[in-house]
Order: C-alpha cells, then sequence, then structure tokens
C-alpha cells in the first residue's frame, strides 16, 4: 500500500524528490520505492514502470506505469472508504487533525468527553496538521474532523463539500524587524505589500491570502525575501544575526501571541507586530474553527463523533 501511494506520488510530483516533498519523506526512501516497483514489474509485466530522462527532467511513466497509478489510485479510495465506514460505524476511534495554534481548544474539548471515551473504550487519534493539508487530509479521509483555519474571501463561507463551526472571522498581523523610519505602523495596507521584503510560505493560509489580493502570479508582483515552510523558522530568520530586514504574515491570533511574548521562538526578540489592513479589491480574512465533511453519515447525539463535534461548540471548548 506504501509503495502505490509513493508511486501516486511520483506521478503527481513528475519525480523522485517532488515525491519526497509532498510525503516528507527522504528523496532516497521514495527512489528505493520506485526502483522496487520498477524492478518488480519489469520481471512481471516486461517493462519498468517509471524511465529516468536525465537530470532536472521528470521521470517518464510506461504504458504498464499509467495503467498501474489509475488501479492504485483505484484502490487506495476504495481501501480508505471501507476502513472509514467500518471505523464510523463502531465509533471505536475517532481521528482529529489539528494545527499546532488550534491544539488549546482540541485539549478543552478532548478533557470533556475523556471520561465517557474511556468507559465505553474509544480511543481519541489526534494528527498534527498544517493550515496547508488541513482539507486534504479531511478529504482524503485521514481524520474524521480537523480543528484549524482557513483563508476566504471577507463574508464568504467554508468549501461546499465542508460543513463547518465557526469559532472566529479575523485578519492577518505582520512581523517585521524593519524599523519605525521604514515602516511606521501601528498598520499597514494590504496594497503596500507590494513595496516590502516578504517571508513567505509556498504554500497554505498566507499564500492564499496573497493569491486573494494580488492574483495567482503574485510572486511576480512581490518583493520576497525569503521563502519558509514554518512560522517558527520566519521567527528565527527574521530574530537571527542575519543582516536581513522582512515582513512575515501570520494570522491575527498568532500575532497577538508574540506582542504579549507567548509564543515560543519571539519572545524578547526585536519584532514588531502591525494590524493589515484590507486595502484591496479583494478583501480577505482568516475562518478559524472545526471542519467535517458533509455528506457523511449521520451519528446520533451518542456517538463518540458527534460527543466531541459538540465539546468542540464556541464557549465550551474555547
Amino acid at each position: 500500500m506504501d509503495q502505490l501511494r509513493t508511486l501516486i506520488a511520483v506521478h503527481e510530483a513528475g519525480s523522485a524528490l517532488g515525491a519526497a516533498r509532498l510525503l516528507d519523506r527522504d528523496q532516497s526512501s521514495v527512489q528505493k520505492q520506485i526502483d522496487t516497483l520498477n524492478r518488480n514489474f519489469g520481471t512481471l509485466c516486461g517493462e519498468p514502470l517509471v524511465l529516468k530522462r536525465g537530470r532536472g527532467k521528470d521521470v517518464l511513466f510506461t504504458d504498464t506505469g499509467e495503467a498501474l497509478v489509475e488501479t492504485a489510485r483505484d484502490t487506495l479510495t476504495t481501501w480508505r472508504d471501507r476502513i472509514h465506514a467500518c471505523r464510523g460505524r463502531v465509533g471505536g476511534a475517532v481521528t482529529v487533525g489539528t494545527t499546532r495554534f488550534t491544539l488549546p481548544a482540541l485539549t478543552s474539548a478532548g478533557a470533556a468527553v475523556a471520561n465517557e471515551f474511556r468507559l465505553r473504550g474509544v480511543e481519541l487519534r489526534v494528527e498534527h496538521v498544517r493550515t496547508r493539508e488541513l482539507l486534504t487530509k479531511l478529504r482524503g479521509k485521514e481524520v474524521d474532523i480537523v480543528c484549524g483555519s482557513l483563508a476566504i474571501v471577507e463574508g464568504g463561507t467554508a468549501p461546499a463539500d465542508c460543513e463547518v463551526m465557526e469559532w472566529s472571522r479575523t485578519g492577518l498581523s505582520m512581523l517585521t524587524n524593519l524599523s519605525t523610519e521604514v515602516l511606521p505602523g501601528p498598520t499597514v495596507y494590504s496594497s503596500a505589500l507590494r513595496t516590502l521584503p516578504l517571508v513567505v510560505p509556498d504554500s497554505g493560509l498566507i499564500a492564499d491570502c496573497l493569491r486573494g489580493w494580488f492574483g495567482g502570479d503574485y510572486r511576480r508582483h512581490l518583493n520576497i525575501a525569503a521563502e519558509i515552510d514554518a512560522v517558527h523558522f520566519g521567527l528565527e530568520l527574521l530574530g537571527s544575526a542575519l543582516p536581513m530586514s522582512g515582513c512575515m504574515l501570520v494570522t491575527r491570533g498568532l500575532g497577538e501571541r508574540v506582542r504579549r511574548g507567548r509564543l515560543s521562538g519571539a519572545t524578547g526578540s526585536c519584532l514588531r507586530v502591525l494590524e493589515v489592513v484590507n486595502d484591496t479589491d479583494v478583501r480577505m480574512e482568516v475562518l478559524v474553527g472545526v471542519f467535517r465533511r458533509r455528506g457523511d453519515p449521520a451519528r446520533d447525539a451518542g456517538h463518540p463523533l458527534s460527543m466531541l463535534w459538540g465539546a468542540l461548540a464556541p464557549g465550551k471548548s474555547t
């Protein structure tokens, strides 16, 4: 199953390196699995699944490889759906995804149902998800519900295939080590981002906001000083001794934690916190809450998933 998943990732990404990034693995591990599949199916079918085409070029899938990728997708989808149906019917385990910053709310909700879950032998599984993979994990049925944030157009709603329990709607803040002479504050307009040196992630909530403000090719219109994979790396980068000045967008809640010195890695730093004011044609905001798939089988109030969903309601978990 894992080899088939890897094969699909290589097909989607075009290379072992790209697949390794998708799967958060070492490239050598991905390449080893592809080599094993190539060797086995070369024996079984008379041709390998994947052909290398030289340095820097995407791999080429043979006809056998294309056929197996299609079969692998069907197999994994069927397997996942059957497991999900069995798990959901029995209710013996509930899998919740959460970002690092929504974990406290989930912890509070988990404490509220802990005794009942223990008496009934229900296992609560928690999986760390990044904002960029929130909907992917949910739609892929890797988690039953997920706590986190989405970037949406102001006044908009969650995607049609998701049901959401809203905790809040908020905007963005900016963390910067620029001097007050260069960037006075205490606010900064979203249109001004074009002129500032930005520290940005390659995907996720912040990237979605930038895409909403400046279009799909926003990177061409902005001054990107550095690309990051995680907020804490950005904090360390801007607070380091490197001769680098920049601005990093974060959710307003995270900005407030930095302001109060309640975020590890930012305590005692030289970073200032500015509020981002929407002034572009497309107004973006951050929707924070709990998400589940719309159309999943209805659960009665006593089902473990329904109990946890209720415990996550505003006023109970926050």
